[in-house]
């Protein structure tokens, strides 16, 4: 009997050494997110503040990430839907509410874009504003002046509406965005008709518009163009404020000669927001928490917005960003522009699945 509680005694205390030295669990957070949206040092920086291992992926469709959001078990801690995929994906219940109360950064969010995310996420319960931006169009400064004349600017949707317009680019190259939700609307808008318009006629009306400058438009992307415009593979694109400019800074880094530029049409044009949000089956809520806190520290938001060229919902930053990036009217609107911006409701399914069709049919030219 002694030699027996002798040897438990001894397993005991191999027990209580085992459990001293055993490494503390690796803390670790899952992130997914838009490609070319981050400053790579932001990321850096996050890991040595907190310890935390980031894990950090990106796809180039809300569709992608819908994908795996709808199917569960993603595996991430934090995604980045953009406003209208957000509100359908709340009410399929994707998301959980956020803890607000690890989120002390929360005083710097913008009080403006924080009340235009509301109309997707009542409440803001869900989801901060990470950035946000507009679609417009982007051009080749030199290559749009050899073709309409030095003194000729692009101003409006007819640059891309109008097929005798557009074609005009068409043997430098023209890339627009592979993306359903921003060119619908924009056709609509551009018809004088609601962008959120679902009425079957009203969407035929875009497709067959659509359909009238297909034969222009070299591809449907949404990351590629970025380097395409800023190496002069393309001369022109419809996409998203920020990666034109992104497109316009890496061509001055090249030193290449190419001026990019980059206009909100007169008529108006979608304005976006790209929120952060942790999936309801999130593996690691506690970290997902603090990278979110972490980039809405104003100058991690800053910094995020000097690399990227958008603009971001937090308005303590707006102090530590460049002037080039906040003066700029295509990052940072005036009040005249984005009094003519629209937002885009998510889509029920139903008219989803006829603007699916519809788009397959504008991209193939069928």
């Amino acid at each position: 009997m002694r030699r027996v509680v002798v040897v438990a005694a001894l397993a005991a205390a191999v027990i209580a050494v085992s459990i001293d030295v055993a490494p503390a669990q690796e803390r670790v957070v899952n992130v997914y997110n838009w490609s070319d949206y981050v400053d790579p040092a932001v990321l850096k920086e996050f890991t040595a503040k907190t310890g935390i291992k980031l894990r950090y992926d990106t796809y180039d469709s809300n569709e992608t990430l819908e994908t795996k959001l709808l199917a569960g078990h993603s595996g991430y801690d934090v995604v980045v839907p953009t406003s209208n995929f957000l509100q359908r994906e709340i009410a399929a219940g994707v998301f959980q509410k956020l803890d607000k109360s690890k989120l002390p950064n929360l005083k710097n969010v913008w009080p403006k874009i924080a009340e235009g995310l509301t109309a997707f996420d009542p409440g803001n319960q869900y989801a901060v504003d990470y950035m946000w931006g507009t679609t417009g169009i982007g051009y080749n400064v030199k290559a749009m002046r050899a073709r309409l004349g030095e003194n000729a600017k692009i101003d409006s949707w007819d640059a891309v509406f109008k097929p005798e317009n557009l074609a005009k680019f068409k043997d430098c190259g023209i890339h627009m965005l592979d993306a359903p939700t921003d060119i619908m609307p924009a056709a609509l808008h551009y018809l004088g008709l609601d962008p959120n318009s679902t009425k079957p006629a009203d969407l035929e009306r875009a497709a067959d518009l659509l359909a009238k400058i297909r034969p222009s438009v070299r591809k449907f992307h949404s990351s590629e163009y970025i380097n395409a415009l800023a190496t002069g593979e393309i001369c022109f694109a419809v996409g998203w404020s920020g990666d034109i400019l992104q497109a316009r800074n890496r061509a001055k880094e090249a030193k290449n000669g190419i001026e990019i530029g980059y206009v909100i049409p007169k008529e108006g044009a979608q304005m976006w927001f790209d929120a952060m949000a942790i999936p309801k089956d999130a593996p690691h809520p506690a970290e997902a928490l603090a990278f979110i806190n972490f980039m809405l520290d104003a100058q991690m938001a800053a910094k995020n917005s000097n690399f990227v060229a958008y603009a971001n919902g937090n308005l303590a930053s707006q102090k530590y960003i460049d002037k080039a990036v906040l003066d700029n009217n295509g990052v940072y609107p005036d009040a005249a522009t984005i009094a003519k911006l629209y937002t885009v409701r998510a889509w029920a399914p139903a008219p989803q699945r006829l603007i699916n069709r519809l788009w397959t049919k504008v991209k193939t030219g069928e």
